[in-house]
């Protein structure tokens, strides 16, 4: 039987999920967002604090750091009552209906009980409405629709067109048609960030050696684990170029390994693939697929490679076409995101990019090529199947 092995978070990771608590957001909140409990991410904030995030030894906990950490709990339910009215924008001047669905697909990220009593709406009204089926959910007028759809606008920062847009209404319990979506949100002038063209960024102009397409555009393997794939791009802030390099598991699409870093050297593809090994333990034999830059070709990445027990395959040359589904999340993070923001600095792009990939992206966004769902509801959706057929077995 498949199993996901125990999760391994890299010190990248740990210093994201702490930056998401010092930009304001709750601990609470931040633990559902990223799927662990509020124990570790508290560790993780006490290490933080102490300079030790990533290494051993004794954590030293001055007065100081003990005051805060006291203000912090105080503030901790204001913080996500904060939260949660920001984030609900019109939809707190919409009937019931507008109310529990949008409860419904905020309740993995805040209590029950605080998301009921932000929107002003009772526990028991909300436990009816779960109840009440499809024929208690339909009464949405076009008014009332138009609100969910520039809600959800607004929770995803424009990354939906009509297609991503009417999958989530849908899975928030309201029937629409993709027509009416699509109407509504023509006449409201509500689109999707408008899309540019995606540039090549690695070097393949170099002399160390090339391994061969193994993956010949396969890009549907059968289980997670089996063929990681990578590439790098660019960022640009006003203190200058931020560059991140990622790994997709192809199976579901899911970033499992990202570094971010102000050069292009090689060890931030090493990194972002020791990432991905302690948070998914390939077997051996997996493969690792990615452009023939020279930071792939190095023999430290090959070295990784060959410790990993990984097999290497590179794109043709000049052809795009080899890594598309790497591209393809480059051209999504690239459209819905970094186009639209400027970045004053390193440490904000970094905590923007963290916010993407691991809060938006593998858990929230519903991805075309996986039936509208997000890649970790994909795997989730596989590893059930998977549990039902072992047991029938």
């Amino acid at each position: 039987m498949f199993k996901i092995p125990k999760q391994a978070y890299t010190a990248e990771f740990k210093a994201g999920a702490v930056q998401r608590v010092k930009d304001g957001h709750g601990v609470s909140a931040v633990a559902r967002e990223l799927g662990v409990s509020e124990q570790t991410l508290r560790n993780w904030i006490k290490a933080a604090e102490a300079g030790k995030l990533g290494g051993a030894g004794a954590k030293v906990v001055t007065p100081e750091q003990m005051e805060l950490s006291r203000l912090r709990a105080e503030n901790k339910r204001l913080q996500m009552e904060l939260e949660i009215g920001k984030k609900s924008g019109g939809v707190l001047r919409e009937g019931p209906p507008v109310k529990f669905a949008w409860i419904e697909s905020q309740r993995r990220h805040y209590p029950l009980s605080a998301l009921c009593e932000v929107l002003s709406v009772s526990l028991n009204g909300y436990r009816a409405w779960k109840r009440g089926g499809t024929l208690q959910r339909r009464r949405l007028s076009d008014g009332q629709l138009l609100a969910l759809i520039r809600t959800i606008h607004a929770e995803v920062k424009g990354a939906y067109g009509s297609p991503r847009m009417t999958a989530e209404i849908r899975s928030r319990g309201f029937p629409a048609s993709k027509d009416r979506v699509e109407r509504l949100m023509r006449d409201n002038g509500i689109r999707a960030r408008h899309k540019r063209r995606y540039r090549v960024t690695t070097d393949s102009k170099h002399k160390l050696p090339v391994a061969e397409n193994l993956l010949a555009r396969n890009f549907t393997p059968t289980a997670p684990n089996q063929v990681f794939t990578s590439d790098i791009t660019y960022i640009w802030t006003d203190e200058g170029w931020l560059y991140l390099a990622v790994v997709l598991d192809l199976f579901n699409r899911e970033v499992v390994g990202w570094s971010i870093k102000p050069r292009m050297t090689t060890d931030i593809v090493t990194d972002a693939l020791t990432m991905a090994w302690f948070r998914r333990r390939p077997g051996l034999d997996a493969m690792h697929h990615s452009d023939r830059g020279s930071q792939y070709a190095s023999h430290d990445f090959q070295r990784k490679l060959s410790e990993y027990g990984m097999r290497c395959s590179m794109s043709r040359k000049g052809n795009c076409w080899d890594n598309a589904p790497t591209e393809s999340f480059f051209n999504s993070l690239k459209n819905e995101r970094v186009h639209a923001t400027r970045y004053r600095t390193h440490q904000e792009a970094a905590a923007d990019l963290f916010e993407y990939i691991e809060v938006f992206y593998n858990r929230s966004r519903r991805h075309s090529s996986l039936g509208f769902v997000s890649p970790a509801q994909f795997l989730q959706d596989w590893l059930k199947a998977q549990q039902i057929k072992d047991a029938a077995a």
